[in-house]
């Protein structure tokens, strides 16, 4: 049975984790502790191990790689109060970006985005969910596989870069938003590099394996769609809500964001319209094609319809045909078959058909 479907039979705020790895693997834990002055960085195995490195007057970060591990969400729910709700939304990893207020801690999703484009290989994505709860002094995050594009935002804390040391947890929630909002931008730069092989591909040899590559980049322009477009909202919520956990000098940097965000649909909708554009320059290849080589059988077959009459009148072996006997009735014959081919064929060229 499926995950999804053990999820329909329990109960709402059931935790169950509805990812592709269903082993129980242990979880991995890495602390961010910091302030203006300092920053203190380490793996730990549990999340109380975690929570002893709180400190007054700092930030703490708890990254999460892996939810397998349900205790540990079970956990957290605890010690920040977390609704039942929420912990499943975390583990329900279809979940759509957005941003929800609960007051006393914000719930935040977003679509981390990766794609392959190797030669002409087709352009494969994978999604990953990233949530957040972010509180006043405090941010969670929650991934379900390592390997992420935070490290430009660790390396600045861990050499107090930017102003993100500065800032507090709102601050932190943004840098790393950012960064996922950046890797699109990547992501759309590698899918125009493939557009632009696929029109070259279509100007010099359209074939098949071209009408799947553009099939592949308009389902992978869907796919950034449904991931971007949501995300927008859930920045515009953060940016002009009114919770106080997003400070007004925070407010700033998402503005900047929601008009990255703004940049980045920009640009699939205009990926979108190209593969739209490349799928009808491939179609109407393949008709000029499939026109010429009609128009070529069909000159052949025009040329053989007074031959085949010619012959077919003169294989009728009637006893009484006075061209039969003739001695010269067959190279004639012939002769006046080969007359009529040309005269067509100048025919057609004077038409301009051929």
């Amino acid at each position: 049975m499926s995950s999804y479907a053990r999820k329909a039979q329990l109960p709402p705020g059931s935790l169950v984790y509805t990812g592709e790895t269903h082993t129980e693997e242990k979880a991995i834990i890495s602390v961010f502790v910091y302030n203006e002055a300092s920053v203190f960085e380490q793996d730990v195995p549990t999340l109380v191990d975690a929570l002893a490195l709180r400190k007054k007057g700092t930030t703490i970060w708890i990254n999460i790689n892996g939810l397998t591990d349900t205790a540990n969400i079970a956990d957290i729910g605890v010690h920040f109060n977390i609704h039942a709700l929420v912990l499943e939304d975390i583990l329900h990893v279809a979940q759509r970006p957005k941003c929800e207020d609960y007051g006393e801690y914000l719930f935040i999703v977003a679509r981390m985005l990766d794609v392959t484009t190797a030669g002409s290989a087709t352009p494969e994505v994978s999604s990953e969910q990233v949530s957040c709860i972010l509180g006043k002094d405090y941010l969670i995050t929650f991934q379900e596989h390592p390997g992420d594009v935070f490290e430009p935002v660790r390396n600045r804390l861990r050499h107090a870069k930017g102003q993100v040391r500065r800032m507090g947890a709102d601050y932190l929630a943004y840098a790393l938003l950012d960064a996922i909002v950046d890797n699109y931008f990547v992501i759309l730069e590698r899918i125009g590099e493939e557009s632009e092989a696929i029109e070259e591909g279509l100007v010099e040899n359209p074939s098949e394996a071209l009408m799947h590559r553009i099939h592949a980049m308009k389902r992978l322009m869907i796919s950034l769609r449904r991931s971007i477009w949501p995300l927008r909202e859930a920045v515009n919520t953060m940016e002009r809500g009114e919770s106080a956990l997003i400070r007004k000098r925070s407010r700033l940097y998402f503005r900047d964001l929601y008009d990255h965000t703004i940049q980045v649909m920009d640009v699939v909708e205009s990926l979108r319209d190209i593969a739209g554009g490349m799928l009808d320059t491939y179609l109407s290849a393949m008709s000029n094609r499939m026109n010429s080589v009609m128009k070529v059988l069909t000159i052949i077959a025009t040329i053989f319809i007074p031959l085949t009459f010619i012959a077919g009148v003169y294989g009728m072996n009637f006893e009484h045909m006075p061209e039969l006997h003739h001695p010269w009735a067959y190279p004639i014959t012939l002769l006046v078959m080969f007359g009529v081919s040309v005269g067509m064929l100048i025919f057609f060229r004077r038409k301009r058909w051929i």
